[in-house]
């Protein structure tokens, strides 16, 4: 905990419907942190279409300086479709994961009461490695892994390794310890024998550390089927990057919306809570968007703060969180993504007053 109960978390609000639903994250942070005796220190930095106008960058250095000095994130989406030419690439995801090695991807996928979703009891979480697998931007030291020798050929390089295998594996093992004990290996090592052999190869090994947790493997199509199919048989999937993202994509929606889709991508040393869904500019500035990704991500970046540095009272602000998005969505306060009439602020209004009741 830092000094006199204050947590700092660095605030990008972002792109689209980014300055909508992290201010409502935040705020419900903020109450639920305060019967704890903790106080929200907000540091707002610039970030996306608003910093390029502010200060020529979508991540200029101020940010980066800031987030460096600060090891707890909320960030909104970004637009990089949206911005000059000369500005789109690297994307500003991609530059933070790139630059603090945001390794670990974490995306659950939990259905919520009252709606609808393919299985009611289905509690999957995605655990994706971040760095490097099928993913061009992420593979190189420089420049992107794809490649045209001719106009009419296009390549790509995949990269998978030992070190970066084994430290996700690690990370899917440990949550599946603190879930249901299953991991769920996820590979294609019938086709890409080398790559997404290691991979599994790699998994394997580290499963042998963990005794108390049961070990599958799947090959990525069957453990699509498998998710429309029989998501209530799965706790924790292990994948790559390019299958991590496809699979936890179709778990948040058969879990009932993209929007309310949660993710955490992490390091060793910080976190960033940066919900699934994109910037949707069609819906901006007309208060519908759906707050519950976002507000889910900054619940799971309170309880990864909670759990690395033994302080209950953050975990426990966690916690209150999703027991009142729960109950906030059983009472009707849903957007209209999740078939419901609210809007962004009421979602907010409604998770922050089901904080007393679940407290």
């Amino acid at each position: 905990m830092t000094a006199d109960d204050h947590l700092p978390l660095a605030v990008l609000a972002g792109d689209g419907i980014g300055p909508e639903v992290v201010p409502v994250a935040v705020e419900v942070a903020a109450a639920a942190l305060e019967p704890h005796g903790i106080v929200v220190d907000r540091v707002d930095l610039p970030f996306g279409g608003h910093a390029i106008a502010s200060h020529g960058a979508p991540v200029p250095q101020t940010t980066l300086d800031g987030l460096a000095e600060t090891p707890l994130w909320v960030v909104g989406p970004h637009d990089s479709a949206s911005y000059p030419d000369q500005l789109r690439t690297p994307p500003p995801g991609a530059l933070l994961r790139t630059r603090f090695d945001l390794f670990a991807n974490l995306r659950p996928a939990r259905a919520l009461p009252g709606v609808p979703a393919t299985t009611p009891s289905m509690d999957v979480l995605v655990v994706r490695e971040n760095s490097e697998g099928l993913y061009a931007d992420r593979n190189m030291a420089v420049g992107a892994g794809e490649f045209m020798p001719t106009p009419d050929v296009a390549m790509s390089i995949g990269v998978v390794t030992r070190a970066a295998t084994e430290r996700i594996a690690v990370e899917a093992f440990e949550a599946a310890r603190r879930r249901r004990g299953h991991v769920t290996i996820v590979h294609k090592a019938n086709v890409l024998r080398l790559t997404t052999g290691l991979f599994r190869d790699v998994c394997l090994d580290v499963a042998r550390r963990y005794p108390d947790v049961r070990v599958s493997q799947q090959h990525v199509d069957a453990m699509a089927a498998l998710l429309v199919r029989s998501p209530d048989a799965i706790d924790v999937i292990v994948a790559e990057n390019l299958f991590g993202d496809i699979l936890s994509d179709l778990a948040g929606e058969l879990s009932g919306s993209l929007g309310s889709a949660p993710s955490l991508n992490a390091s060793s040393a910080r976190a960033m809570a940066q919900a699934v869904h994109g910037a949707a500019p069609d819906i901006a500035g007309r208060g519908i968007a759906n707050p519950v990704g976002m507000i889910g991500s900054v619940a799971m970046l309170l309880r990864w703060h909670g759990d690395r540095t033994g302080e209950h009272r953050v975990t426990a602000a966690a916690d209150a969180i999703d027991a009142a998005v729960a109950h906030a969505s059983a009472n009707g306060a849903r957007t209209a993504d999740l078939g419901g009439a609210a809007t962004t602020a009421d979602v907010g209004a409604a998770v922050r007053a089901a904080l007393s009741e679940v407290g």
